[in-house]
């Protein structure tokens, strides 16, 4: 459906969704002056903070949003996995997500679907209106389609990301101008295709925000020297969120959401120095960077962020596990994990969630054994190189929560009470009135 069949007098309904990566609910609400059209857009329809998944990573984190299944269902559980009967690793790409996109049910349904940016979208899909790939992606000429949207988007200077490598100088000042002009151009970007107005779906997502927050998040939460730096970005955004509100047309829902929450990073947690430590872990010998070097008699080993696997019998090339002592070992795993306790006398693990319990699907043979959520201010490391020690610092000072996401929908009907990240894709669906099963999704729609 284009613009000529609206002006016709089809008013069917539209929905328009704005990801802000990773930005905490807490923030939005805790600064309702410095953000007034975030206050604006809660008020007048509703907002709450929201549970991200396990693991809250965005590699998985946006594959389960644009489907509404589990990582078990979509196949992707984080930045890297691992392939099947194999130590080899890759990172997932769009085609790895085994699941049905919520822009696929639009787009199936004879509507048109615009897709800017979501992370885990490489290569853009042919099947939709226009895309954009996000995170993950090389430059813009590879990343979209069609045509004409390459041509928009490379004589605009688009940049599919920040330069995340400015964040590592303790100046923060150039970093952060990168961050403004990155937002900038997605904004500039996103008012011209929406103002066009030829969707039914515009799904955009803002991925600065994460970057941001990774190496400002302390300053902010703890009043650190680039803490105004913080609110001024912040500030942007929500003066960017206020003018793409006034320009949708009537029939049009605002959806705003990130995909998991945000806080300060005190130590960096490697996971498979500790394993080593434990005399779970070993490797062949001293040269060692992946996790095709580990040794025969290894028992665990981790991917991040805080996935933990055994090296299981007849699923590892080289298990050492018996599958008769698949329980004991990872019931032994799992306690060790809960008794691991930080340099300040705090458990690094908030809760150690076995796989069965955090996931359901047909991707059963690369899923983790168990999944740790941390503790606030222990971010999970698993480098194939030996460190010396287990707890260290780097770069960052902001990591990923499990709770604490934002979601906002600009509708008197929905109510986020209890929520999660898997409950809207079922809510857009009922937003634009596409036909769906409810048991194809694991989530549900917030429409009452």
């Amino acid at each position: 459906m284009g613009l000529f069949d609206r002006l016709r007098g089809d008013a069917a309904p539209r929905v328009a969704f704005i990801g802000i990566d990773g930005v905490p609910f807490s923030l939005l609400s805790e600064n309702r002056d410095r953000f007034p059209n975030f206050a604006a857009l809660a008020d007048e329809g509703t907002a709450g903070a929201i549970d991200s998944i396990v693991p809250p990573e965005s590699s998985a984190c946006w594959p389960a949003l644009t489907t509404g299944v589990n990582p078990g269902e979509t196949g992707v559980y984080g930045f890297q996995d691992r392939e099947i009967g194999s130590y080899d690793t890759y990172v997932p790409m769009g085609r790895d997500v085994q699941a049905t996109r919520v822009w696929d049910r639009v787009t199936d349904a004879g509507r048109a679907a615009s897709v800017f940016n979501v992370p885990v979208t490489f290569p853009p899909q042919r099947n939709v209106q226009r895309m954009v790939s996000g995170f993950l992606s090389p430059g813009v000429d590879k990343a979209s389609y069609p045509d004409e949207l390459t041509d928009s988007l490379e004589a605009s200077d688009y940049l599919i990301d920040v330069n995340a490598k400015l964040g590592h100088k303790e100046d923060k000042t150039e970093f952060m101008e990168n961050a403004h002009k990155t937002l900038e151009r997605r904004f500039e970007t996103f008012k011209q295709y929406l103002t066009a107005d030829d969707w039914d779906l515009f799904f955009g997502v803002f991925m600065t925000t994460d970057r941001v927050n990774h190496f400002l998040f302390k300053d902010y939460e703890r009043d650190g020297p680039n803490k105004e730096l913080f609110l001024e970005f912040y500030a942007q955004l929500d003066e960017y969120i206020g003018q793409i509100r006034e320009l949708l047309p009537k029939q049009v829902t605002l959806v705003v959401a990130s995909d998991h929450g945000f806080t300060s990073l005190d130590y960096e947690v490697h996971c498979n120095t500790w394993l080593q430590q434990e005399g779970l872990l070993s490797f062949e010998d001293d040269d060692h960077s992946e996790l095709g070097d580990i040794a025969d008699d290894t028992v665990a080993y981790s991917l991040i962020p805080g996935r933990f696997y055994l090296n299981l019998e007849g699923r590892e090339p080289r298990g050492s596990v018996p599958k008769d002592e698949y329980e004991a070992v990872r019931s032994d795993l799992k306690q060790r994990l809960e008794s691991l306790e930080g340099p300040d006398g705090r458990p690094v693990c908030d809760r150690v969630v076995e796989k069965e319990v955090a996931f359901r699907g047909d991707h059963d043979a690369i899923a983790p054994d168990l999944v740790v959520i941390p503790t606030h201010g222990f971010d999970l490391k698993s480098s194939f190189k030996t460190r010396e020690d287990v707890f260290g610092t780097g770069p960052r000072n902001g990591m990923h929560s499990f709770d604490n996401a934002s979601l906002l929908i600009d509708h008197s009907k929905a109510l986020i009470e209890d929520a999660d990240l898997l409950d809207i894709t079922p809510t857009i669906l009922d937003l634009m009135d596409v036909e769906y099963k409810r048991t194809e999704c694991d989530g549900a729609s917030l429409l009452k």
